[in-house]
């Protein structure tokens, strides 16, 4: 009898549509693909009809936030539901490199850590980029299975390719220009990665994956090596885009995304199955035509403008949500907390995170209650949004600015009229300024950095 009321229980957690089944997760992670570079998202040149498709049949958020403006933290946060602070991935160094002594602390709590004790098998497929030491690994923060490259792509470059020669933005990089790894469960299977065949060979481990657990529940984390530079695509996608290179490698992400919905239609779990997809921040527009597009809004990747950090995010659970498009501030911070509902498991005790369970919005269109968004860049809060308003205390570039330009007091921007910040309205709302300002001072009260990783 015991047993029966904890069974209960345990179903009475899950959102109303699940009751009597355990639903899959499988979030798909571009890297560095900007706001405007899909067609739902307003890209004239881009083909992604699998991922429109995925748009219009579930649901497209307009107001979707990474949780940092470059790598290494923006997984940290996807992965922890926290704040990169909190965990000390994020610092000046800014994302973790070949010779970082930090990683991903052994006692942060990753989405398949929280899943496993509910029964989930989970891979990691793809870039990992949140440490190569012990601890930090992802066979050691709850992965069953690891399939990918341990770092960007980027990293272990020659000499000559550091100095710029034929550099990672070029347009036709050279195949054997950087020395990355490709690892399964922690084991180099081939170096130099042959990087033409990276977005196949995930998606072939991925497709596999989801059969061999079709029986679920299952975790998948499929996080993409492209759009980043070095840019590289296979020979069936190379030279077919009319945005060139860039353009290639998003289409066969694309594809990618397609094989991955059609294998969940095959093996009929696509109304079991949470897809989210998103980015890990904005396009980097300093690479020029390899650097992707952010749309309408200002800057891009390593900037807390909005084109550094508002990123395209697209839910998908065929028959469970309700096509539709909301305008609803959620983040990659929200998709640990969802998991953990899908799951039916609680947050383990003495947990802070900084998300909210999405399912209200997804499975019932229900409104989120009102939330402030924090804009990090590094260890330094940056910005602030609450509601339709946004303030920066800080502005920087992505790339080019040496220092950041402090505001005193903070600009304005009401983000529904002014997606582009162009019009700083600061001193004809000081009421919102004032609502944000005791939100940040709220937020600060609260956060305990954790040591510094990135150093």
């Amino acid at each position: 009898m015991k047993l029966f009321y904890v069974l209960i229980s345990l179903l009475l957690l899950l959102p109303p549509s699940f009751a009597g089944s355990t639903p899959n997760l499988v979030i798909i992670f571009a890297d560095d693909l900007g706001y405007g570079d899909l067609g739902s998202y307003g890209s004239p040149v881009i083909r992604t009809p699998n991922l429109d498709r995925m748009a219009a049949e579930g649901l497209r958020f307009t107001d979707f936030y990474s949780a940092a403006e470059v790598c290494t933290p923006s997984r940290a946060a996807l992965l922890t539901g926290r704040y990169p602070i909190r965990s000390g991935m994020c610092g000046n160094r800014r994302v973790l490199f070949p010779n970082s002594k930090g990683g991903l602390p052994p006692a942060e709590i990753t989405i398949a850590e929280a899943l496993q004790p509910a029964g989930y098998a989970t891979a990691h497929i793809g870039k990992w980029h949140l440490g190569i030491h012990e601890g930090s690994r992802p066979n050691e923060q709850g992965f069953d299975f690891s399939f990918g490259l341990p770092y960007s792509n980027d990293m272990d470059a020659r000499a000559e390719i550091l100095k710029g020669k034929g550099g990672s933005g070029s347009p036709n990089p050279p195949h054997d220009g950087w020395n990355v790894p490709l690892l399964r469960d922690g084991k180099i299977v081939e170096q130099p990665a042959d990087q033409t065949t990276l977005t196949k060979r995930y998606t072939d481990e991925a497709v596999k994956f989801i059969t061999e657990k079709k029986g679920g529940p299952f975790f998948l984390y499929f996080a993409h090596t492209f759009p980043h530079v070095p840019m590289f695509a296979s020979p069936a996608f190379k030279g077919k885009s009319r945005a060139g290179i860039y353009g290639d490698a998003v289409e066969e992400i694309d594809w990618s995304t397609g094989e991955i919905l059609e294998a969940l239609r095959r093996h009929e779990l696509a109304e079991n199955t949470l897809v989210f997809f998103t980015s890990d921040n904005g396009p980097w527009l300093i690479m020029g035509d390899q650097g992707g597009s952010a749309g309408l809004l200002r800057d891009g990747k390593g900037s807390t403008w909005e084109g550094g950090m508002r990123v395209p995010g697209i839910a998908w659970m065929p028959g469970r949500i309700k096509p539709g498009v909301t305008p609803q501030l959620a983040h990659t911070m929200d998709l640990l907390p969802t998991a953990l509902a899908l799951a039916g498991t609680p947050a383990p005790d003495g947990l802070t995170l900084d998300g909210t369970d999405l399912s209200p919005l997804l499975f019932e269109s229900k409104t989120l209650p009102p939330r402030p968004f924090f804009y990090y860049r590094g260890d330094q809060l940056f910005a602030c949004r609450l509601g339709e308003w946004k303030a920066h205390f800080k502005t920087q570039t992505g790339y080019g600015q040496p220092k950041p330009e402090s505001h005193e007091p903070p600009l304005l921007f009401h983000l529904g009229r002014d997606p582009s910040e162009k019009r700083n309205v600061a001193a004809d709302h000081a009421d919102a300024l004032a609502q944000i300002q005791q939100a940040v001072k709220g937020h600060q009260s609260g956060i305990v950095p954790g040591a510094p990783q990135l150093r």
